[in-house]
């Protein structure tokens, strides 16, 4: 009696038939679909297919805008075209596949734009997180090669297993964490890829340790989710850098204990720390994805015992040349996808953490705006207003 109370009172709070294996039918609902690179993003009613075998569909509740998204706009990320894009989102589970044993209808979501099998080499090894389901080559279709949705009669690809850009989108299991039902989703939603990107390159890659100095170059929302796991770890010292000065104080509300700008000198960015922080920055994070960033960002740290992080998604089809002496005299240099988190595991309990007022995700969102709003969201991502603008449905 208790469940049918309860998925009634789902149903009429969301306007949602929560089906069982083999009960769920093709939904037609609205999604923001991109046609082609560097177009518009067009409000389009499309078929959304029910979920096949080991897969979930999710009604979205709330999803971020990241600059991820972005690249494939402008063509700096591989994507099938059409394509719904988004991949930081909450949602409820709305029907599940056969041999579906992780969520159920009703559960609130996190879709994982990382999966995480629990098989593969990556998944099984405790450093690991880059499981072999991962979409990060633009093949935009589900486990078994084929999409779930189709608008006008024509397939629309998925992206990064995820499609969060829709009221209604199919992700296999494994890209799928049940969280706590107390959560808001439209704070939440950041735990699914900015957030827990930035923070867990500090906690969990770099392994920041107490009384250290850091510098994090880029103040976007994964830079200041950067700044606060370096914070949460013990630094004793966070110097924010970006050619953006109106993100200054934002980031030392995280914080950052100070802020410059690599315009501010004539010299080169890693002598100018060296010079403030007495030749002892123990840590540097790139978090723009530019080619000669991460190359400061390495010279930066020092050079016997410094560690370096590559968090931005670098440029695709892009070389980097360095001074290999860089690494010669002891600095390590490491990347991370999804701050080295294993997504499954890990996103619950950073939304438990949030519940318990760990960290504060508010200072992440500048704006909420409804779905119908999306290109809107864009233009405040590329015109530099927005830290995380969060579209809800």
């Amino acid at each position: 009696m208790k469940f049918l109370v309860t998925r009634h009172t789902l149903r009429e709070t969301l306007g949602t038939v929560f089906r069982m294996p083999g009960e769920a039918g093709v939904i037609k609902c609205k999604a923001a679909v991109l046609w082609d690179q560097k177009k518009p993003f067009s409000i389009e009613e499309i078929e959304v297919a029910p979920p096949k075998t080991k897969e979930v569909r999710i009604k979205i509740l709330a999803t971020g805008i990241c600059r991820t998204d972005d690249h494939v706009i402008k063509g700096a990320m591989a994507s099938k075209f059409p394509v719904i894009l988004g991949h930081e989102a909450t949602g409820i589970v709305e029907s599940i596949g056969e041999g579906v044993t992780t969520v159920k209808p009703g559960d609130k979501v996190i879709p994982l734009f990382l999966p995480q099998c629990r098989e593969c080499n990556a998944c099984r090894n405790p450093d690991g997180n880059l499981c072999i389901r991962s979409d990060i080559t633009g093949r935009g279709v589900l486990a078994d090669g084929t999409t779930r949705f189709t608008c006008k009669g024509k397939p629309v690809y998925h992206f990064m297993n995820t499609s969060t850009f829709t009221e209604y989108t199919v992700v296999d299991e494994s890209s799928v964490a049940k969280i706590d039902d107390t959560a808001p989703p439209e704070k939440v939603c950041l735990i699914g890829c900015g957030f827990s990107t930035g923070y867990g390159a500090a906690v969990k890659t770099g392994k920041v340790k107490p009384g250290s100095t850091c510098v994090v170059f880029g103040l976007g929302g994964v830079g200041l989710s950067v700044i606060m796991g370096c914070k949460s770890a013990g630094a004793s010292r966070i110097i924010g850098i970006d050619l953006n000065k109106d993100k200054f104080e934002k980031a030392m509300a995280v914080g950052a204990t100070e802020c410059i700008s690599p315009k501010d000198s004539t010299k080169p960015i890693s002598e100018v720390l060296s010079e403030m922080t007495g030749n002892n920055v123990g840590y540097t994070f790139e978090v723009i994805g530019r080619l000669d960033t991460m190359i400061d960002a390495l010279a930066s740290c020092h050079m016997n015992y410094g560690t370096s992080v590559v968090v931005g998604a670098p440029p695709s089809a892009k070389m980097l040349t360095y001074d290999p002496m860089l690494l010669f005299t002891g600095r390590t240099w490491k990347g991370c996808v999804f701050g080295g988190l294993k997504s499954r595991d890990d996103v619950p309990k950073l939304v438990t953490e949030f519940l318990a007022k760990k960290f504060d995700l508010d200072q992440l969102i500048t704006h909420v705006l409804p779905f119908k709003q999306i290109n809107e969201g864009f233009e405040l991502l590329n015109s530099g207003q927005s830290i995380r603008t969060v579209l809800t449905f």
